[in-house]
């Protein structure tokens, strides 16, 4: 079975308020490449992962006027692929969602929320993620109210022989400092995305050890936009996000083997599942953001993972047609999971 986690840059408009590809030469929202262009480039990509399931991040907007679910199945529909069915969680208000692709003919899904409801003054303990997790992140003795603006979509998948896994998709809040320009104000709204960042991964490793304590099958997947060593705001809390979620000295750890790289690599190479074009000249900067987390019983079971990278991926880059379409579908490269259910 292959499961696979892909962040679709501006999906979103490639499609009409009632979930219609539009296939035309307008711009898509990526720099210098039409709707037209887009869609036949990731109509490539998804036909070449050939996913049982892939959870899409920045999935088309779920609204009262759209719905990414339509708008998805109508372009798995367009593209020919298997992974044709599609459920979402919690509706968010950022016009990304997250939204799994499944084959109905291989599994089943059911969106499957754990946690209880909150109101305004949220729970210290692993409340549903369309709640409030309340925290304090600057130890001054007034807990913080953490929300997620992309609540994670949990998932339970059943395969057709009965083995169910449990799903957690996620899309962390980012570090950036939007709106700020360089200086004191970027530098303080840097620090308030990283202490929200941490603060709703501490609230997704509770959700975790829940369910590691249960003995679930348990898989983590998704952009968590963040890595070992990305930024200097890792030095002054003293783990990354990534750490937090695999679990630290002491705890039942998920694994994953390009997280366990980094960890472990501080300097040299280390795997990339995003490339970006920075201002004012345009270069590039890669980063590895993407990841698929497993649960010890299904690391026993010994899995494959693959980043999708047209220039790390021998084959791959010399496929040249996947190798132009990667690159013209997203900023980010699927990471997909093989693995014997």
């Amino acid at each position: 079975m292959r499961l696979a986690t892909y962040n679709v840059e501006w999906f979103s408009n490639l499609f009409d308020d009632d979930g219609a590809l539009i296939d035309n030469n307008s711009w898509s929202g990526r720099q210098d490449v039409t709707k037209a262009e887009q869609a036949v480039a990731l109509a490539r990509v998804f036909r070449a992962i050939n996913a049982d399931a892939i959870l899409i991040i920045e999935a088309p907007d779920i609204s009262p006027h759209r719905d990414g679910r339509v708008a998805l199945e109508n372009f798995a529909a367009y593209a020919g692929i298997r992974a044709r069915t599609a459920l979402a969680g919690f509706p968010n208000d950022t016009q990304q969602e997250i939204i799994l692709l499944y084959d109905p003919d291989t599994v089943s899904a059911r969106h499957a929320p754990r946690g209880d409801g909150t109101g305004k003054k949220g729970s210290r303990d692993a409340p549903r993620f369309d709640g409030v997790f309340r925290l304090d992140l600057d130890i001054d003795a007034a807990p913080e109210l953490i929300r997620w603006s992309k609540p994670p979509l949990e998932v339970a998948l059943k395969t057709k022989g009965g083995r169910e896994i449990r799903l957690i998709g996620v899309h962390a809040n980012s570090k950036a400092p939007h709106g700020a320009q360089e200086g004191h104000a970027a530098y303080r709204i840097s620090i308030e995305n990283r202490r929200k960042q941490l603060a709703q991964c501490i609230w997704l490793r509770q959700r975790i050890e829940q369910h590691l304590e249960d003995g679930d099958d348990l898989i983590v997947l998704g952009d968590l936009n963040d890595g070992p060593g990305l930024d200097d705001y890792e030095k002054l809390f003293g783990r990354s996000s990534v750490e937090i979620i695999m679990g630290e000295e002491g705890a039942t750890r998920l694994f994953d083997p390009h997280a366990r790289l980094a960890l472990s690599q501080r300097i040299g190479a280390i795997p990339t599942s995003s490339r970006f074009r920075l201002p004012p000249d345009g270069r590039y900067l890669s980063a590895m953001l993407d990841y698929i987390m497993v649960s010890p019983k299904l690391h026993d079971l010994d899995p494959v993972w693959r980043i999708w990278h047209p220039f790390d991926d021998p084959a791959i880059y010399a496929d040249q047609t996947l190798r132009g379409a990667l690159l013209t579908a997203s900023d980010h490269f699927p990471v997909s999971l093989d693995i014997a259910l």
